[in-house]
């Protein structure tokens, strides 16, 4: 009963598609232990040289930024946008990776923009991890580690002292194995797809190109882990998916 009472108190609502998800944390702690571990990051990465693409980046990102802000604010959501600082980098690493860490701070590896092939295709990436962000993803991870860690008498000790660090860190993920991607559920990286492309949608961008562009990722893939242990989806599965959303998404939000 204590448990049922807990969550149910901590529920709130993904912007956008409306699920229902565990938030156990505030936005402070999250952001507080993101920002450091970002700023820990930079000071070792070594940003592109190319100012083309850096500045395709910094385009692309800041149009998605105000698509996603004036979405939230329109959207009885307007106290959300404080607790968005953006950021948007492009890093020397030859991986084709790029990830968001919580409050709008987005790193996009050189190896990634060896496929991408317009403003377009970037969205695609950028809406992706902006989303991660607007969703909480991060949030509702470590919410859902510290209740399963710790329980319900444990709980208000465990937010409030060192284990918030410890599963910050786990739930960051920037000594996992695919570089400093963070580790989101199959459920997550599906949300991430279908909110990536209404917000490059709303942006102006053409969410059509998103299945060319993952069918793409998809070749330049060298590891093809099943999908029953993957952090991700398939790319076949994402894929389909997206081909399915793609209608209702154009119709809905598309000008």
């Amino acid at each position: 009963m204590g448990l049922a009472i807990v969550v149910l108190a901590a529920c709130s609502s993904v912007p956008i598609t409306g699920r229902r998800q565990l938030n156990l944390v505030s936005d402070s702690q999250v952001l507080s232990s993101s920002l450091t571990q970002y700023n820990n990051y930079m000071k070792t990465a070594v940003k592109s040289s190319s100012a083309s693409r850096t500045a395709m980046v910094t385009r692309v990102g800041k149009r998605i930024a105000a698509a996603t802000e004036k979405y939230l604010s329109e959207n009885g959501m307007a106290d959300d946008v404080k607790n968005y600082s953006w950021e948007f980098n492009l890093v020397q690493d030859n991986q084709v990776n790029a990830f968001c860490m919580p409050g709008g701070k987005i790193v996009v590896y050189e190896g990634l923009m060896s496929i991408v092939g317009s403003d377009d295709e970037l969205a695609v990436v950028l809406g992706h991890e902006v989303a991660h962000a607007v969703a909480n993803h991060s949030k509702e991870r470590m919410s859902q580690q510290l209740l399963s860690k710790y329980g319900v008498s444990l709980l208000g000790a465990a937010v409030g002292g060192s284990a918030m660090g410890s599963v910050a860190t786990s739930v960051f993920g920037l000594g996992a194995q695919y570089g400093v991607t963070l580790p989101f559920s199959r459920k997550h990286e599906t949300e991430a797809d279908y909110m990536g492309l209404v917000l490059m949608t709303i942006a102006g961008y053409n969410p059509d190109v998103a299945v060319n562009f993952w069918q793409k990722m998809s070749a330049s893939s060298t590891s093809k882990v099943p999908e029953i242990m993957s952090t991700h989806p398939s790319d076949a599965t994402r894929i389909k998916k997206i081909q399915q959303e793609l209608p209702k998404i154009k119709a809905t939000y598309q000008k």
